[in-house]
């Protein structure tokens, strides 16, 4: 995984989170998630490329490269588009586990982070997660992780 972890590392560069923090720390913290809950493989990979497209200038090439076309496929469904559709952005990444999976560890991580943003934020990010990810984390590992996170977060308003 050292690889792996390098390579996003020297992509998303000097890149910071909200906080301040270093931005490659957060998709090592969506693998960590995974990891954490059991997953292993292409889902630790997927976690790792997430936000790649999104924030850098990692090419389709370079994720085969390193992975495979399920890989692939996942990361390109977890990246959104200009003027993306919210309802169809998360309709296809709910049919497709491995991006699944993924957005929901990465909707956890972006949850514990959002207290550190302004409360037109946190509002926005708080119905964005009732509206499209407490449905999509029905009856899975991270519903009640997701429900607990959002509690606090609604907390720190």
């Amino acid at each position: 995984m050292d690889k792996y972890r390098e390579f996003v590392k020297l992509k998303h560069g000097d890149q910071k989170r909200i906080q301040g923090t270093p931005y490659y720390l957060h998709p090592y913290e969506v693998s960590n998630i995974l990891e954490n809950k059991g997953y292993k493989g292409d889902y630790l990979l997927v976690a790792l490329f997430h936000d790649l497209f999104e924030d850098t200038n990692t090419t389709e090439e370079e994720i085969l490269e390193l992975s495979n076309d399920e890989v692939l496929s996942a990361v390109k469904l977890l990246t959104k588009e200009d003027n993306y559709d919210m309802e169809n952005y998360v309709s296809r990444i709910a049919s497709n586990e491995l991006a699944k999976m993924v957005k929901l560890a990465d909707r956890l991580h972006n949850l514990t982070e959002a207290i550190y943003a302004d409360n037109n934020f946190k509002k926005r990010y708080i119905e964005e997660t009732l509206t499209w990810y407490i449905p999509m984390s029905r009856n899975t590992v991270f519903e009640s992780d997701i429900r607990n996170a959002l509690d606090i977060l609604v907390g720190s308003m």
